[in-house]
């Protein structure tokens, strides 16, 4: 099925506002925390609805037109709706996202999506359940997902152990 990509639209109609990180002096620690790795990229908001897909930046700007691989990948999902919550990426040679290449915008076709939160899946808000399990139905949902569209996992333990180890591994960290 042929998705309709609409014009910009400003604060579209269903544009979900993400939940954005507080910045701290040192990573949170104890059982009530879980740790994702801070991708270098843009925050999107994903919506597919029956007739189109969306994508929005943290602001409500509608960024669809930019990120084809991305809208492929989600149209391609077996569901009826969804509304995902992540970070659109380009991996550099060594793995590593790399946020010059991304915004110079000259390489869209290779703009995917870290997925790490589903905010609603076939009608369903889910936003009101625990994180954890709407993680686990995401990543279920994207096992055999197109790589446009990846699972963004998360770790348990320690914050400042995670913290430094990402760091060392060349990602954002903050």
């Amino acid at each position: 099925m042929p998705w309709r990509v609409p014009s910009p639209i400003r604060h579209s109609a269903g544009f979900i506002e993400p939940c954005l990180p507080t910045r701290r002096s040192k990573a949170p620690e104890g059982p009530n925390w879980i740790h994702e790795i801070k991708h270098d990229g843009y925050r999107l908001v994903v919506r597919r609805e029956p007739s189109r897909i969306r994508i929005f930046t943290k602001r409500g700007h509608d960024w669809t037109n930019r990120f084809p691989w991305v809208v492929s990948a989600v149209g391609s999902l077996r569901v009826s709706s969804i509304v995902i919550d992540g970070e659109g990426c380009i991996s550099g040679k060594d793995g590593v996202t790399d946020f010059a290449m991304l915004h110079s915008r000259s390489y869209p076709e290779l703009v995917f999506l870290y997925a790490f939160d589903l905010l609603e899946l076939n009608g369903d808000d889910l936003r009101k359940e625990p994180l954890e399990k709407r993680k686990a139905k995401l990543e279920k949902l994207l096992r055999k997902a197109d790589h446009g569209v990846r699972y963004n996992d998360h770790l348990e333990g320690d914050g400042s152990l995670i913290f430094t180890h990402a760091c060392k591994l060349g990602s954002k960290g903050s």
